[in-house]
């Protein structure tokens, strides 16, 4: 088949959009019934969340499992053919035991959680997740479902493919009629890139499931019930008095929520706003359901049908979250999810993926509208106003009578925000994705017909010893000149330990007033790391939530600044993003007890990294763990007891990793290896411990 990358771009930044809103939307009153959301709430017609008390972005598992497990074909192979096998390989690289992604409800409560513990145990997909494993109640339930819309995404215009991708993704963790409604809403989404008629999406939905399944008699059931019936309420006591939840066990089950999601797409073809009011005012797994619709609606209607309502997007601004031991993924916007979609697309369909815009420049603001998290964020004494559009080509930033001494700070997440601490989800697993050491660039241009004595710097804030938000600016300060391009750059300079939370520009105006437009072109950092991480001496928390923890505890209860503890197999503590190529890290450590512990370097995952440790038996290892294998590299003896604090320093350069610890040296060339990832810390059964965590780019040749 033939991609159009362009048209099929947009669409899947709308299918992203509209599967974000939908859960964003529904999330805060999750699992209410219909009468009880009647009775608080009345008819869902825009975000509640502030009722509630809850943030608008939040950790979700619909959103981290739909962008996180599609990483799969990165990792296996971009191919149609992936297997439920290794995409359940996938699970276990990316998920944090107990802390990502998954309800974590026990064995037999989750399907979830039942199912990763079967693929622990040694039970490979789709075994991990089948009727003969588990039982049909537990492998019946939503999860298949609500994962699904990645997958559907790279299959523009290839219903078969969604299929495919879809069944094989299902059944790591489900069975039965929950992968046949996954399949069916995957094909669905995929073939309405084709077009929006919604009983044709129904149709061909239904050649790729069995004829005589409880989700194609209920399809047939409410298709005949929508018939000639506008009054959605009535549709919806038909499903519950035929489908509701008595007459299906367990804590979620896939049938009685497809039937509310198949209810609001018949009763609502064209219409995203009136789609999203039926299905979450229907209640039940309101998230789930409102993400799989918005989603499908996304797809069909596109950015206009999203914005033919009220304003979905302004609130939303882009952002997403996926909780994930790769944790430099984590904090992102939904034109990086789409572009990389598309790019997948691309090449399961064997055409030449879109470049990067503006040569690769992490914002860049060329989807419609996008603002990839940017937010205007008014001082208290700027005397006027400042706001934040995408125009499809830059970030608009319009000031109006910015006062004398007045500023504006316009900012983006590059980690977890403070109101994090609120979220009644699920944990962030995250990392910065800006550190210390590394270069800060922007490329803007005020509008002709700008006035007034407006300067311009870049700004980020990072965290301080109250968990508050220090800003902190570039020294030099530009004075924006109408009609001019500007670059400017800065290097980020120490922190004393605290993580950057998020960064942008800052305008002010020492006399007279501003006003007019400023146009944010693209921004986006460079080089490696150059820092010391350490126990910040003003305290606080965030600094210790910067880090992946996959071990059993990371204490901060010990002299040393980090110290971790593992029970049982190996427990890790990571930090840093895949753009860490070529690095040095330097550390002073103990090995308090265990078999083994050390450095971790270019971590992809909780089981996709090199690590460089000391054994009880006395030697000096380079490894690499590659999914469920691990291969030693390179040995030497090199004798450490117990409480015993050494330096370990170890570089990974292109294909060689070096290590130095005391006179011992060792290293090795692994071609084709692991080309950039985090660092971190690792110990198997026992507990480690680090006062100083050096972290430099790699010299030499």
């Amino acid at each position: 088949m033939t991609i159009d990358p362009k048209d099929h771009l947009n669409r899947i930044y709308a299918g992203v959009l509209g599967k974000l809103i939908g859960v964003y939307l529904g999330r805060p009153f999750e699992n209410w019934r219909y009468d009880r959301i009647m009775r608080e709430l009345g008819p869902v017609r825009y975000y509640v969340n502030d009722k509630l008390g809850d943030p608008l972005v939040v950790t979700d598992d619909d959103v981290g499992g739909t962008f996180a497990f599609p990483r799969a074909l990165e990792d296996y192979g971009v191919s149609a053919d992936l297997s439920a096998e290794d995409i359940g390989r996938a699970w276990m690289n990316y998920l944090v035991e107990g802390r990502s992604i998954l309800w974590w409800g026990g064995a037999g409560n989750s399907t979830e959680h039942t199912a990763w513990l079967n693929l622990a145990k040694g039970i490979k997909a789709p075994l991990s997740g089948s009727i003969a494993t588990n039982g049909a109640t537990i492998a019946e339930q939503i999860g298949a479902q609500i994962f699904i819309d990645g997958w559907a995404l790279l299959s523009p215009g290839n219903p078969g493919q969604a299929a495919k991708l879809a069944r094989a993704a299902g059944s790591v963790s489900h069975d039965g009629e929950s992968v046949h409604a996954a399949v069916l809403w995957a094909v669905m989404e995929a073939e309405a890139f084709n077009g929006g008629d919604v009983n044709h999406l129904l149709d061909t939905g239904l050649q790729y499931i069995p004829a005589d399944c409880l989700i194609a008699r209920l399809v047939g059931d409410i298709r005949k019930w929508v018939a000639g019936n506008e009054d959605w309420e009535d549709t919806r006591q038909r499903i519950e008095d035929n489908y509701g939840y008595d007459k299906h066990p367990g804590n979620c089950h896939v049938v009685p929520n497809h039937a509310l999601m198949i209810m609001a797409l018949l009763h609502a073809p064209g219409d995203f706003q009136r789609g999203q009011m039926i299905v979450n005012t229907s209640g039940w797994d309101t998230d789930c359901n409102a993400g799989n619709l918005g989603c499908l609606q996304g797809i069909m209607l596109g950015l206009e049908g999203i914005d033919a309502g009220p304003d979905w997007r302004g609130p939303v601004a882009d952002r997403l979250l996926i909780s994930t031991a790769d944790g430099g993924r984590s904090i992102t916007d939904a034109p990086e999810i789409a572009l990389w979609l598309t790019g997948l697309a691309c090449q399961l369909a064997g055409t030449t993926p879109p470049e990067a815009p503006k040569d690769g420049a992490t914002y860049h603001f060329t989807l419609p509208g996008s603002v990839q998290g940017f937010r205007a964020i008014d001082a208290p004494d700027a005397g006027g106003s400042v706001r934040v559009t995408g125009t499809g080509d830059a970030l608009a930033i319009d000031v109006d009578h910015l006062a004398p001494g007045g500023e504006a700070a316009v900012l983006t997440p590059v980690f977890a925000l403070p109101e994090v601490v609120r979220m009644r989800s699920y944990d962030l697993q995250a990392c910065p994705r800006v550190y210390p050491g590394q270069v800060l660039h922007a490329r803007l241009r005020a509008e002709q017909g700008f006035s007034g004595n407006a300067r311009v710097r870049l700004r980020l804030r990072h965290y301080d010893g109250s968990d508050e938000l220090v800003p902190l600016d570039a020294p030099e300060a530009t004075p924006l000149v109408a009609g001019r391009a500007q670059d400017l750059s800065w290097t980020i300079p120490d922190l004393d330990g605290q993580p950057v939370a998020e960064i942008g520009l800052v305008l002010d105006c020492p006399e007279g007033r501003a006003k007019g437009r400023v146009l944010l072109d693209r921004m986006w950092w460079t080089g490696t790391p150059d820092l010391t991480l350490h126990r910040p001496a003003d305290g606080g928390d965030f600094w210790r939530r910067a880090w992946v923890n996959t071990s059993h505890l990371f204490s901060k209860h010990f002299p040393q600044d980090f110290r971790i503890s593992q029970d049982r197999g190996d427990g890790m503590i990571l930090q840093g993003a895949r753009d860490w190529t070529d690095y040095t890290v330097e550390a002073d450590l103990w090995l308090h007890a265990g078999e083994r512990g050390g450095l971790v370097l270019r971590a992809q995952g909780q089981r996709r990294f090199y690590v460089v440790r000391i054994t009880r038996q006395g030697e000096l290892q380079i490894a690499r763990q590659m999914d469920e294998v691990e291969d030693i590299l390179a040995q030497t003896p090199c004798a450490v007891g117990y409480e015993t604090e050494f330096t370990l320093r170890v570089t990974v350069r292109g294909d060689r990793i070096s290590a130095t610890l005391g006179d011992v040296t060792l290293s090795s060339d692994d071609p084709g290896g692991f080309a950039g990832g985090a660092m971190g810390l690792s110990v198997t059964e026992g507990a480690l411990s680090a006062t100083r965590i050096r972290i430099t780019p790699a010299k030499g040749g």
